[in-house]
């Protein structure tokens, strides 16, 4: 068995569907057992990675949305030796910071990164845990191009496709696990 395969035949174990979370209508998708299983997370990490050099999205930096996108971010940062660029909440960042909005699927939302984290000229990857609508993406590559850099890629462990994130992502998008229904 190929590690994505691996990683795939196992996601049933490592996602929980949370219904009516964080309001009536949402199936929430709990991607906290991933990481309550530390072989199946580094698989998951090493496949991200192998997965972006495979489609020759060469990068300088990673962004990852807060939260949930740190827990993807911080490993693929080790795993390829390449900095990590916070992207928090308004409010969360002592210095100056870049911001951007987008809507959610139940809501709206604002990103921060700190300004100056990112150099003009820079290739940069966003790295979440979920691809639904793309929005929270979109906002990161919003962040990364007011700061100069070019978005080369994304990468999440899960996508919805039936909400048709990626068709709203005009980079190259690496997605681990699929679900078609949510």
């Amino acid at each position: 068995m190929t590690k994505k395969e691996f990683v795939v035949a196992e996601a049933a174990n490592h996602i929980c569907d949370v219904p009516g979370f964080p309001k009536e209508g949402i199936i929430f998708k709990d991607i906290t057992p991933v990481f309550e299983d530390p072989a199946y997370a580094y698989a998951v990490i090493e496949l991200m990675a192998q997965e972006l050099h495979d489609k020759g999205i060469e990068f300088d930096k990673i962004i990852a949305p807060e939260s949930r996108g740190f827990l993807f971010g911080v490993p693929l940062s080790i795993v390829t030796r390449r900095p990590l660029i916070l992207a928090r909440k308004p409010g969360k960042l002592p210095r100056p910071g870049v911001s951007a909005s987008y809507a959610l699927e139940y809501g709206e939302a604002t990103l921060v990164i700190t300004k100056d984290s990112i150099k003009p000229g820079e290739k940069v990857v966003i790295v979440d845990d979920l691809l639904a609508t793309g929005g929270s993406a979109n906002a990161c590559a919003a962040l990364a191009e007011k700061s100069g850099a070019t978005v080369v890629g994304c990468a999440f462990y899960l996508e919805l496709t039936p909400l048709k994130g990626r068709e709203k992502i005009p980079y190259p998008v690496v997605s681990i696990v699929e679900v078609e229904a949510y």
